[in-house]
């Protein structure tokens, strides 16, 4: 019989949360900027002024990109999470995210490099998603197994309010870069949030060596047969179809990335509204988001994650469609009630339970794993969700509503998937993601012992 875990210090759950909220913060602080500087500059910064609707479609397709090398850096991370600890993952993913961001910030211009200057920026986004590939299920995973029984989707849910915390420290970042006269914005304005990073992987880095290591992982480490175990073996044999439930629960991230990128590249570009009102609408969304994302995971904590989840897509599928309406009308009001309505309220319900949602469908020796490759496929779509849009995308300001159909279809799908899972928010800690074949192969070892 296997030994019992053993408890975490009493402070290492706020600890681990903590470091979770902040270093997400931190790191999607990077990630964030990013986004919006392909919404509003990139066009003309790293591709040809001839053609301002091809360099947007561009610019947005670098943001995507990223995303591509997420599938790849989850196989990788998630493999050294399982295998060696979440602790050596949430360092390196910081690292990794603060040098590539800095180095945006020092590239040549297309004016001044020609092609050279995309090709460095797309090689630095692919550098940028393979440190996010790793970056929520480690620190989900940390808090998680941290975690007192209960209360385990409260505790994850600081992991996402410190992405939200990224994205207000960005934009505020970003406002008074916006605000810059054009010729300063386009020359060296725009260079400011991602030299400093610098700020961002010094004091990520000193929350993050401070933490210890999960106890549940400890006792996995501690299992001579589990040390013999492939991480991803294990997964894509015995949990594959909880990885493929995240991945089509995953595209409700699109509401995100549609909300930050292609909306505020509509509102400016298109339908030609205040350039740091738009900016605005996400910061006063996201404080919202801050108090909204751990008060619907306490909820989920007593009446379950899918029904909260459920909720949550769905109405993002309904209000995304409102918000981009109230965009295409003009009216600042709309825009601000709408876009507060949807990403501070109604996505915090799926965006802040997922966190638990997705971790308790794996049991520890493979839940870095099966999280981070399970979102970063799902992420993957939901990143190039802003490219398509603005491919399908109809002319002038009325051309939002093949959007609307778009994100809410995705909304509907990540629907579906959660209906499918099981319900574990009673379940606990230890016995999380165990299957019958899992469970029997680990009976079988322990009798062979």
């Amino acid at each position: 019989m296997s030994s019992p875990t053993p408890a975490a210090p009493a402070a290492q759950p706020r600890k681990a949360a903590l470091a979770a909220w902040i270093g997400s913060a931190l790191e999607y602080y990077d990630f964030f900027i990013y986004g919006t500087a392909a919404a509003l500059v990139f066009n003309k910064v790293f591709f040809p002024a001839e053609n301002a609707a091809a360099g947007t479609l561009l610019a947005l397709a670098t943001f995507g990109v990223g995303y591509v090398a997420r599938p790849v850096g989850a196989v990788i991370i998630g493999h050294i999470g399982d295998r060696f600890g979440r602790k050596r993952v949430l360092i390196w993913t910081l690292l990794l995210m603060g040098l590539s961001t800095m180095a945006i910030g020092c590239l040549p211009s297309y004016a001044q490099a020609g092609t050279v200057a995309p090709v460095l920026l797309v090689a630095c986004r692919l550098l940028q998603g393979l440190s996010a590939a790793g970056e929520q299920a480690g620190a989900n995973s940390m808090s998680l197994e941290h975690a007192p029984e209960g209360r385990r989707a409260f505790f994850t849910s600081f992991t996402l309010g410190g992405t939200q915390a990224g994205f207000i420290i960005a934009t505020a970042v970003f406002l008074p870069v916006a605000a810059l006269p054009e010729a300063a914005l386009l020359s060296w304005g725009w260079r400011v949030p991602f030299l400093a990073s610098a700020v961002v992987v010094a004091f990520g880095l000193v929350i993050r060596r401070s933490l210890h290591e999960t106890p549940v992982f400890e006792s996995e480490a501690a299992d001579g047969a589990a040390k013999r175990d492939v991480p991803l073996v294990v997964l894509f044999r015995d949990h594959w179809r909880d990885v493929v439930r995240v991945v089509f629960a995953s595209m409700v991230a699109s509401v995100s990335t549609l909300f930050s990128v292609w909306a505020l590249s509509f509102a400016v570009n298109t339908v030609h509204l205040p350039r740091t009102a738009m900016l605005w609408v996400g910061v006063l969304a996201n404080v919202v988001a801050l108090a909204a994302i751990p008060l619907l995971a306490a909820v989920a904590d007593r009446i379950g994650r899918k029904p909260v989840f459920v909720a949550g897509a769905l109405g993002s599928g309904l209000l995304l469609a409102g918000y981009l309406w109230a965009i295409s009308t003009g009216s600042l009001v709309a825009v601000f009630v709408m876009g507060i309505a949807l990403s501070g309220i109604v996505y915090s319900a799926a965006n802040g339970v997922w966190p638990a949602f997705y971790a308790e469908m794996f049991p520890t020796r493979v839940r870095l794993s099966g999280m981070a490759i399970g979102t970063q496929i799902g992420f993957a779509i939901g990143g190039f969700s802003p490219t398509i849009a603005a491919a399908v995308a109809g002319p002038g300001a009325s051309g939002w509503v093949p959007v609307a159909v778009l994100g809410g279809a995705l909304c509907v799908v990540a629907a579906l998937a959660a209906l499918t899972a099981r319900e574990t928010f009673r379940v606990p800690t230890r016995e999380l993601g165990q299957t019958s074949h899992s469970a029997g192969a680990r009976t079988a070892r322990t009798a062979t012992v």
